[in-house]
């Protein structure tokens, strides 16, 4: 086995005990900048319908950029059912900015700096020494810490129900757009 892939083994062990919320929770609600600094709520965003939030690693992260822009690849059919997309990282607005026009993402990309929300949704957790070797995140969160959230996807009714969850402690594999739309259909169907 190569070196990196013994890293990236260490990373999904030091990850494998995050299991996230749950089918059926009650998504918690939160107030977070945007890639400008603008506040977006969570209960806001649902009165115009089903929303689905990626957390992601931060822009940094070249997983989390195919993901975001597979995503943005299909955001007309994501609307389409009359949802909306929203995408967390622990990141300043400032990265949130740049990850928003690295990937030309006409979503709104949010800040939890302070991982109350990535706490909240019970993500967090920390690589690892041997990672922190490879990438200071002290320098790339922006709260100075060295904590990652678990990518993980949600999709969330207009009663701030959990109806779809992806947690994976292996970060390549999230939860792809085909799930997604699939999900959307579903949940349009049964309203």
């Amino acid at each position: 086995m190569s070196e990196l892939q013994d890293f990236q083994k260490l990373v999904i062990s030091n990850a494998a005990h995050v299991k996230g919320l749950s089918v059926g929770d009650k998504a918690p609600d939160f107030s977070l900048p945007n890639a400008v600094g603008k506040n977006v709520s969570l209960t806001e965003m649902l009165k115009s319908g089903i929303v689905i939030i990626k957390f992601y690693r931060g822009e940094w992260c070249p997983i989390c950029n195919l993901d975001l822009r597979e995503v943005q690849k299909n955001l007309a059919e994501i609307k389409s059912y009359g949802a909306s997309f929203l995408a967390i990282s622990p990141q300043s607005p400032d990265n949130a900015l740049t990850a928003k026009e690295k990937n030309s993402l006409d979503y709104e990309v949010l800040s939890d700096a302070d991982q109350k929300v990535i706490k909240a949704y019970k993500l967090q957790f920390n690589p690892g020494d041997d990672y922190h070797g490879r990438r200071d995140l002290t320098l790339l969160n922006g709260d100075g810490s060295k904590t990652l959230p678990v990518p993980a996807t949600f999709i969330i009714n207009t009663d701030q129900t959990i109806e779809a969850a992806h947690v994976e402690a292996n970060y390549t594999e999230r939860m792809g757009v085909a799930e997604i739309l699939g999900a959307l259909k579903v949940l349009t169907e049964q309203a």
